[in-house]
């Protein structure tokens, strides 16, 4: 009898937890967001070097996780159309996965939630993310151009952190470089 009821909380757990997950879009499905149908994309690998992982963290405003950044390129007719970065984090215990796409001289184009596991509730809306579009990059910061939403501070706060995150390694390490 304890057995039975050990599985069935081991399976309503599984279950309850299960149910926060949501992945809305895959890989193929996300590119296609960000650069539109037929469009040749490229992957871009960087590897900072140690001067430009310091003027990142500083820019950004975050510590580091990993030597490597992978940039998708989307071309139409030798022409760059956008940059794209796909970025996992923790928001509080449970990840979050931006994909957060550059115009072809930086700026904010869009940001699209590819997967968010925390509850619904704690997911920015798209109309908050919209209001980012286009600022520079000193201005993305919550309380300093930007509101933080009750209920969902630890997800904006992971959001923001990711986009600073990305417009920095663009401008470090990108930004008026030889595409070839």
């Amino acid at each position: 009898m304890q057995i039975t009821k050990l599985l069935l909380f081991l399976w309503l757990f599984a279950i309850t937890s299960a149910s926060f997950a949501t992945i809305y879009y895959s890989k193929n499905e996300a590119m296609e967001l960000a650069f539109g149908k037929g469009t040749e994309i490229e992957s871009l690998s960087l590897f900072p070097d140690e001067e430009q992982i310091t003027k990142i963290e500083q820019v950004a405003k975050i510590k580091l996780d990993s030597g490597l950044f992978t940039f998708y390129v989307g071309r139409s007719q030798n022409k760059i159309l956008a940059y794209a970065a796909i970025e996992t984090t923790n928001v509080r215990t449970k990840p979050e996965t931006l994909m957060i796409v550059l115009t072809p001289d930086g700026a904010l184009r869009d940001v699209h939630v590819l997967a968010f596991h925390e509850p619904a509730e704690y997911q920015p809306p798209d109309g908050w993310f919209k209001k980012l579009y286009n600022r520079p990059l000193a201005e993305l910061e919550i309380n300093k151009g930007v509101d933080g939403i009750s209920g969902a501070t630890l997800s904006t706060h992971s959001a923001i952190n990711s986009i600073r995150k990305v417009m920095t390694i663009y401008q470090v390490m990108i930004k008026n470089k030889d595409p070839e």
